[in-house]
């Protein structure tokens, strides 16, 4: 077990967090069993009283949670130097079982809470609240996610051993290896590229189809979860050799060091960014058909869209810079 500042400060806030989401999960219970916004009574007055005091909490957790995927990453970075054989965040995620788990659960909670916090923002625009029990059920669907990434989290800082020796990205993201990150890291960079951005031309194609027609909202979520994924594949099979300049080197988190300019945050934050709002489009633009928050559903996807489109944008520009403005140049690509 490791005791540091961030040990403190990221399952502290994840205890924290996960507390206000048992009481806000409580609260709505009440509010989903007893909710009438025809009702005139005094437990109906105070049930709306209470959704701003849910609202509030959520807010704040989720809003924290996003900070912690950030911190977490930054975190695993900086006790690599700890662990003998590791060399970034990829050696201390192998230290222990549940490293790759909180990850994943991590950008779980990322992707669920972002999506929490724009289906509350246009049910807070109509004076009914229309989406009250929507919401309250996704809350519900969320408490337990947020509880085992926090148990899951403690698991894995508690079991840290730092005499321990852990493998590098070296080992894992390389094509002689096993694994998915082997199967990842041995795609062609040139297929893996054209696949990004061919995915990306699918947004875009879908992206500005929205904002003009009112239509494709749920494909362009799609869309959008479809060149996310193609991203990460290429950041790791190709983008990750152009901006290290080695042919062998495809760790994603070593992209996130000084050395390398902390390229890898300007990355992966209007990667994930422009993902998290995508997935908001395919949520909100089925619910322009609740007449009370239509036009407002109308114009807050638009709004997403147009913002998803440009994080996005910022992201293909990033990657294009790494790999034009790189030194190395490998046989069979075009450039």
């Amino acid at each position: 077990m490791l005791i540091s500042p961030a040990f403190l400060a990221l399952n502290g806030g994840a205890m924290l967090v996960s507390l206000l989401m048992l009481m806000a999960a409580g609260q709505a219970v009440q509010v989903l069993r007893h909710w009438d916004i025809k009702s005139g009574s005094e437990r109906q007055l105070a049930l709306e009283r209470r959704t701003y005091l849910i609202a509030t909490l959520v807010t704040w957790s989720v809003a924290a949670e996003l900070v912690a995927l950030l911190l977490f990453l930054h975190t695993a970075e900086s006790m690599s130097s700890q662990f003998v054989g590791a060399m970034c965040a990829t050696g201390v995620l192998n230290a222990h079982a549940l490293g790759w788990p909180v990850l994943g659960l991590k950008i779980a909670v990322f992707f669920a809470g972002a999506v929490w916090l724009l289906v509350n923002q246009l049910d807070n625009k109509s004076p009914v609240y229309p989406l009250v029990r929507l919401k309250y059920a996704l809350l519900l669907a969320l408490l337990p996610l947020v509880l085992v990434q926090a148990l899951a989290q403690l698991g894995f800082f508690l079991g840290l051993n730092p005499d321990l020796i852990t493998s590098c990205c070296g080992s894992l993201f390389t094509a002689e290896g096993e694994g998915v990150a082997a199967e990842v890291a041995g795609i062609d960079p040139m297929l893996s590229l054209a696949l990004m951005y061919g995915s990306g031309v699918a947004l875009l194609a879908a992206g500005m189809r929205y904002p003009w027609e009112g239509r494709c909202g749920i494909v362009y979520a799609l869309a959008g979860m479809l060149a996310f994924a193609l991203a990460l594949v290429a950041i790791v099979s190709a983008v990750a050799l152009y901006v290290y300049e080695h042919p062998h080197h495809h760790c994603p988190f070593c992209l996130l060091k000084a050395g390398r300019g902390f390229i890898g945050y300007w990355l992966y934050l209007s990667l994930f960014a422009g993902a998290a709002l995508a997935l908001g489009v395919g949520v909100i633009s089925p619910l322009r058909r609740v007449a009370s928050i239509s036009a407002v559903a109308d114009a807050q996807a638009r709004r997403l869209t147009t913002v998803s489109l440009g994080l996005f944008a910022l992201f293909y520009l990033i990657a294009t810079f790494a790999v034009v403005g790189s030194n190395l140049t490998m046989e069979g690509v075009w450039w």
